[in-house]
């Protein structure tokens, strides 16, 4: 498994990372359904294991994947094993009485970290990151000044923001406080590339970590026109017409990913990473087998200049 430098935290991570979301099983923000349908925690521990056995060391979850239960499931997976992990997480996202609440206040902040560190069986985390503060959150002086203070007390090595749009990273490089930036990016989602966010994160040392590579599951190529998604997964808000279109675009995908001896996910994978400022890249995983699927895009070559011409114009439309 390759290595990249996240950023200019210097902390070396592997280019293919565990995205933790889908581990914490089924859920609900507020009234709307978040999580990635039923999940054995037994399967999930086996998967975190073979991450660890296939190179990969950046493990990325957030407080409120399945209220919690993805960062104990972290916690337990790596007892004793701290030392050889990078963990990732995230605040900001509150249910309270059953109501979906966004919530960066600095008292919140000093509670989260707390709560996770405890959840996650470690005395610190090595990126703490503000979770999809959306378009219209102002960053303030009083925040930044409580991350500073958490990494100073040794809770977190470093802090970022995982942002949803995308042109937020712009803001938030222009701060100049954040170390890196979470952000959704994949062969369907193309837009923090060709807007050119990612040029303007690695001239400011700001690390890129690519989540949703897959898009939602999309990418690994395993649904089919007319496929249905259970009720307790959040995919099944998507309309029809939706769900077809997308199939479709990925269907013509496969052509390149058989040129290159790739499954789809890997083709997914290795295509984020020809983008070099992206440090990397967080799929999710439930199996064993996933995992080692995903593991092999970090040892895979890069897509080539036309070979990234062909899937452009695979996608487009």
């Amino acid at each position: 498994m390759r290595r990249r430098k996240l950023g200019r935290t210097g902390i070396e991570v592997s280019e293919v990372g565990f995205g933790a979301w889908a581990i914490g099983g089924p859920w609900q923000l507020g009234e709307n359904e978040a999580g990635w349908g039923k999940v054995d925690d037994r399967e999930s521990l086996a998967a975190l294991g073979a991450a660890l056995d296939a190179g990969i060391n950046f493990f990325d979850t957030a407080d409120i994947y399945g209220l919690g239960h993805s960062e104990e499931l972290i916690g337990r997976a790596f007892a004793g094993k701290r030392n050889r992990i990078v963990i990732v997480t995230k605040f900001g996202n509150r249910v309270i009485d059953g109501k979906w609440v966004k919530d960066f206040s600095s008292e919140h902040a000093r509670r989260a970290i707390d709560e996770s560190l405890k959840r996650l069986r470690t005395d610190y985390v090595d990126l703490f990151q503000l979770h999809s503060p959306g378009d219209d959150f102002v960053f303030t002086d009083e925040l930044w000044k409580t991350m500073d203070d958490i990494v100073a007390q040794g809770k977190a090595r470093h802090y970022g923001v995982s942002i949803n749009p995308w042109e937020q990273g712009f803001d938030v490089i222009g701060v100049g406080k954040a170390e890196t930036i979470q952000v959704v990016i994949n062969m369907l989602s193309r837009e923090p590339i060709e807007g050119g966010l990612l040029k303007k994160a690695g001239g400011a040392g700001v690390g890129i970590i690519a989540r949703v590579p897959l898009a939602s599951g999309f990418l690994t190529g395993k649904f089919r026109k007319g496929h249905t998604f259970p009720d307790n997964d959040h995919r099944s808000s998507m309309s029809r017409e939706e769900i077809d279109s997308t199939i479709g675009r990925v269907e013509r995908l496969w052509p390149l990913a058989g040129r290159r001896g790739q499954t789809m996910a890997q083709l997914a994978l290795s295509w984020i990473l020809s983008h070099t400022e992206v440090s990397v890249v967080i799929p999710g995983a439930k199996t064993v087998r996933q995992v080692r699927d995903n593991a092999a895009a970090g040892e895979a070559p890069l897509l080539n200049d036309e070979e990234m011409r062909t899937a452009a114009e695979a996608v487009a439309g």
